[in-house]
């Protein structure tokens, strides 16, 4: 499916990330995350996104300032931002806008296209509608961890990176508040910077 040409082609340059990251958010939704390892390729399509804006967004990490943790945050746009939670999981999110701003998307949850026998493989027991529609659950099954952060996502060599996936109808983009922020205060709680494509919307890739 994979060549270096297409590669070239498809993926997503800097430039797109390096914009307002509630922006960056909603466009992520239908690209194609894709996964390199062993020469084997995995692959879906993003659903589900979440902005966080920088040093001043108390929901973001970034609030806290530059930690060793953060650092990628202050980077240039187009990095990942890999990060352990809960003492169990990985989360996977993409650096956007100006570098030092620390601004970055999560993804939340992909529909696999491509690699579904690796990630069967690496979700036993679990119904395919279950393997990725979750941050932890997309990490588990595409082989992300702390090894991918501060990657580049705009190369191929880096073995992960987002490309040109499938058009999204503006009104198939459903948004609210983000989700597992609680605690934070107010307007941060409810800014709807969580976004996701709604539900039977997804057109395939070939049609």
């Amino acid at each position: 499916m994979y060549n270096t040409k297409r590669m070239a082609e498809m993926i997503l340059p800097q430039k797109f990330y390096n914009r307002n990251v509630v922006q960056v958010a909603k466009d992520l939704l239908g690209m194609r995350l894709v996964r390199n390892f062993d020469s084997s390729y995995v692959s879906g399509i993003i659903c589900e996104t979440e902005a966080y804006d920088g040093i001043s967004d108390l929901a973001c990490h970034a609030r806290v300032g530059k930690t060793p943790r953060t650092a990628v945050m202050f980077g240039p746009a187009g990095r990942a931002y890999v990060y352990f939670t809960y003492g169990m999981h990985w989360c996977f999110n993409v650096v956007a806008g100006e570098e030092n701003y620390a601004a970055a998307v999560l993804i939340r949850a992909i529909i696999p296209e491509q690699g579904l026998d690796i990630i069967a493989n690496r979700r036993p027991g679990v119904e395919q509608k279950q393997w990725t529609n979750g941050p932890a659950k997309l990490t588990k099954a595409l082989m992300i961890d702390k090894l991918q952060n501060e990657v580049d996502l705009t190369v191929s060599q880096s073995g992960l990176w987002i490309e040109k996936g499938i058009e999204v109808n503006a009104d198939d983009i459903q948004c609210g508040p983000r989700v597992g922020i609680e605690r934070t205060p107010e307007p941060w709680r409810s800014k709807p910077w969580h976004f996701w494509i709604a539900e039977n919307k997804i057109k395939k890739s070939n049609e």
